[in-house]
């Protein structure tokens, strides 16, 4: 079964309400198996639109990625993040050819 992963391109307003949300997160990562891939490292915008922080998070499987997005858990921290940031984020199976 192939791993998923969440890539979000995101805009921070807040960094101090944003560290919030990164604290809050955790809890929903840990309980799903999530493994930070990328987390907002220095990055060269090559072609079309991004925004300032890449983001990959790495799941178990899809099913598990979704359920993570979706859990109680996860959207308290989005709450968090939502007023204070813009975010463009997919949830995307891997290739395993």
């Amino acid at each position: 079964m192939p791993k998923a992963y969440w890539v979000a391109h995101v805009d921070v307003d807040d960094p101090e309400i944003y560290a919030q949300y990164r604290a809050a997160n955790a809890v929903a990562f840990e309980k799903y198996g999530a493994r930070f891939i990328v987390r907002g490292g220095p990055q060269t915008q090559c072609e079309g639109h991004s925004r300032a922080r890449t983001v990959v998070i790495e799941f178990p499987d899809l099913t598990t990625a979704t359920a993570c997005f979706d859990s109680p858990e996860y959207q308290a921290a989005k709450a968090i993040r939502d007023p204070i940031s813009f975010a463009d984020m997919v949830i995307v199976e891997g290739y395993e050819g």
